[in-house]
């Protein structure tokens, strides 16, 4: 048992190497080694003496990997959280922003806000907001540009918060719904 020990422990290099080459990740290789040692271990009376050790040591572990592939197939796959890295910024971030993001819009002057608030929120054209608000066209764009300008300068000044992007203005929260239908209200005749 002893002199099997030590012609296993003389392959441990090998089959390490043969295990990170076929998983590319150094815990599992690690993992799959151990399993294979602690089979060959157990199953020992199961080898040949005269026959090649590597070999029975190989196909085992090649035996193991499939094992786990399939297991893992059923099962589906398995993420590693210490693995993972974020492909988007934490929710704190997106929170802290849109309240930045408010506080710009609540010091707007009303008419700017107002025109924002109804393109921006509620996603009507310019037709229409000038119909509710009963102004022209051309007002409705002056007064949406300035209102787009007056944010791109409060939220990129020196209070600026990094990450906000006045491209696409997505506005998603209670508060803002009740102030711009409280807007078409007082807008409308």
């Amino acid at each position: 048992m002893d002199d099997i020990r030590q012609l296993i422990g003389a392959e441990i290099p090998k089959l390490r190497r043969y295990a990170r080459a076929l998983l590319r990740d150094k815990d599992r290789a690690d993992d799959l080694v151990q399993d294979t040692i602690v089979r060959a271990l157990e199953k020992n009376h199961l080898y040949e003496r005269g026959t090649n050790l590597r070999a029975w040591l190989f196909t085992m572990m090649h035996n193991q990997y499939v094992n786990s592939v399939q297991r893992s197939a059923r099962r589906g796959q398995t993420i590693l959280v210490e693995k993972v890295t974020l492909a988007s910024p934490a929710a704190q971030i997106a929170s802290l922003e849109l309240r930045d993001l408010e506080s710009a819009i609540a010091r707007l002057p009303e008419e700017q806000r107002e025109m924002l608030l109804l393109i921006g929120l509620e996603g009507m054209n310019y037709e229409e907001v000038a119909q509710i608000c009963g102004v022209r066209i051309g007002t409705v764009r002056s007064r949406l540009s300035r209102a787009r300008e007056e944010l791109r300068r409060m939220i990129e000044g020196k209070d600026a918060s990094p990450g906000v992007h006045l491209d696409v203005v997505v506005l998603a929260t209670t508060t803002q719904r009740s102030n711009c239908s409280a807007l078409e209200q007082s807008a409308s005749p």
